[in-house]
């Protein structure tokens, strides 16, 4: 491969078959019997010896197939790869999104791996670690979830739209994440949380919702399901023309984005802790 030009596709060829070897690893981990290694902004806030594991794999793979290249990841930081090249490639890894639903055996947990060049997302995989489900996309290239290709929801009324969200692990946080919620839930067909921000993002890409807000994601939780969501043509974005980030994703049809938008900034879901 030549390291100065990697395509999307030989990027995401890459990202596919690390993936697909760190969830057979924590798919592994699981069955024999995962605890609590740590925990990081709050009690509630879990980090298995599987994460670990997981992430220093995927460190090590990458490593041997891209030496030289960044690595972001969750547990690790910045790993052991070196400072990112700002032209070069960086990877975002999330070992395990949905690290309480592994940990109590619950099916929506994910290896989230994706390739950024110079800033910009270009390729991207979730792999659900209980199921084998795989969404990938690359940059222009179109989403897909075991090879089919991926479209949103062609829902228009937001008061027919199902809606996936998440919540903090900070009491604090999830008091206010509450209240958005008792004010939107009358305003859609329904509310549904499932625990993995990857996961939730393709389920929208693909339509089994019709769209998704979340406030608090770090880049390993949106890299790779963000691209994803893009690709299957949904309008991925934060609050008054803000680019999706920390303080609010808002992942949602073109009908659907702004009633949903407006909505929840109305609501201040972008606000609180």
């Amino acid at each position: 491969m030549d390291r100065s030009a990697p395509s999307p596709r030989e990027l995401l060829e890459i990202a596919v078959n690390v993936a697909r070897d760190a969830a057979a690893t924590a798919h592994r981990m699981r069955a024999e019997g995962v605890s609590v290694a740590a925990t990081k902004s709050t009690a509630t806030d879990v980090v298995t010896a599987a994460d670990r594991a997981v992430e220093r794999q995927v460190l090590d793979a990458l490593g041997r197939l891209r030496p030289g290249d960044a690595v972001l990841g969750e547990e690790y930081g910045e790993g052991d790869t070196g400072p990112a090249d700002p032209d070069g490639v960086r990877w975002i890894v999330d070992p395990i999104d949905g690290t309480v639903n592994y940990l109590y055996g619950l099916p929506n947990s994910a290896v989230s791996l994706a390739a950024e060049v110079a800033g910009e997302v270009v390729a991207g995989v979730v792999r659900n670690i209980n199921t084998g489900e795989e969404w990938t996309a690359t940059l222009g290239g179109g989403a897909y979830r075991d090879g089919v290709p991926l479209r949103c929801s062609t829902e228009t009324d937001l008061g027919q739209a199902l809606v996936a969200t998440g919540f903090g692990y900070d009491a604090k946080r999830r008091l206010h994440q509450a209240r958005v919620v008792t004010g939107l839930i009358a305003q859609v067909r329904d509310i549904r949380r499932f625990g993995a921000a990857a996961i939730d993002l393709c389920l929208a890409a693909e339509g089994r919702v019709d769209a998704y807000y979340e406030k608090g994601l770090n880049a390993w939780d949106l890299a790779a399901g963000g691209l994803v969501a893009t690709e299957a043509g949904l309008r991925v974005a934060g609050l008054a023309g803000r680019a999706a980030g920390p303080d609010l994703v808002v992942a949602a049809p073109p009908a659907l984005f702004g009633p949903l938008h407006d909505l929840l900034a109305e609501l201040d879901a972008a606000g609180g802790p």
